[in-house]
């Protein structure tokens, strides 16, 4: 499980963390969602940025992975 947070080098990818805990908090926050009225439901536009956020964090890793410097 700890490979998933590192990177190439073996540290832990602080944007591999914070995608992840997006992800977890937007599968929850959909989850609730799908159980309660529709007057307790978040923000659309709330919902969205952490999807985006969560999508950036995750392409930021993957372009770093390509755009690595040889040293």
């Amino acid at each position: 499980m700890r490979e998933i947070f590192t990177d190439e080098n073996g540290r832990l990818s602080s944007k591999r963390i914070a995608g992840m805990i997006c992800i977890i908090a937007l599968i929850i926050s959909l989850v609730a969602n799908t159980f309660s009225h529709e007057t307790i439901k978040p923000s659309d536009t709330l919902v969205n940025a952490i999807a985006l956020f969560s999508f950036g964090a995750f392409g930021l890793t993957s372009l770093d992975k390509y755009t690595k410097n040889d040293k």
